[in-house]
Formats: structure tokens, sequence, C-alpha cells
């Protein structure tokens, strides 16, 4: 199953000029554990995805919100020549494929 299957919001925004932030959230407590204990949100996993080292990528489950934030390190500082999503919003599609 695929993680745009499974979550109610999947949505990415700027987090300052050097991190970009990925929101998951799910609509039941039974689809954020399915999705929390995946190996494919695991930080090496992220990383090959957006093309960052693992030591740039950060994981934070919230069960209470059931949700899951993903901090990753901006390559590129917002609004550097070179940015093409200034805003950080266009950054989450190659999360709806990943296969949970």
């Amino acid at each position: 199953m695929k993680l745009s299957d499974i979550a109610q919001v999947v949505r990415s925004k700027n987090a300052g000029p050097r991190r970009l932030t990925l929101d998951l959230m799910f609509a039941s407590d039974s689809d954020y554990q399915r999705v929390a204990q995946s190996p494919a949100l695991s930080r090496e996993r992220i990383g090959a995805l957006y093309g960052l080292p693992a030591g740039d990528v950060t994981v934070i489950p919230y069960p209470v919100g059931r949700a899951i934030k993903i901090v990753l390190a901006r390559p590129i500082m917002a609004g550097d020549p070179g940015d093409r999503d200034v805003y950080g919003a266009q950054q989450h599609a190659p999360m709806l494929g990943v296969e949970i």
C-alpha cells in the first residue's frame, strides 16, 4: 500500500530557510501505527529518497495527534539561486509513492 492511500494529509513546508518539514497525518490510530512502525520511514530510506545523508533527516512521531513530522536539511537555502520551491510547498511529492 502506498503512503498516499493510507495518509489523510501529506504536505511540506519550510521550517526556516535551511529546513523543510514533511507532515503526515492519519485518520485512525491503526493507520498511524502501521506507518510509524514501517521501515519505509527510516532516516536512511527517506534520505535516499531525497538525496540526503541520513544525518540530515529527523523523523518525529507524534502518536497523540496521529502524525509524523519529518525534518530535512535543505541542500539549497530557500530563495538562493537554484532553489526551485521557495516555500517548500511542493516537496512532499516523492513521499506519496512510498510503499508501506
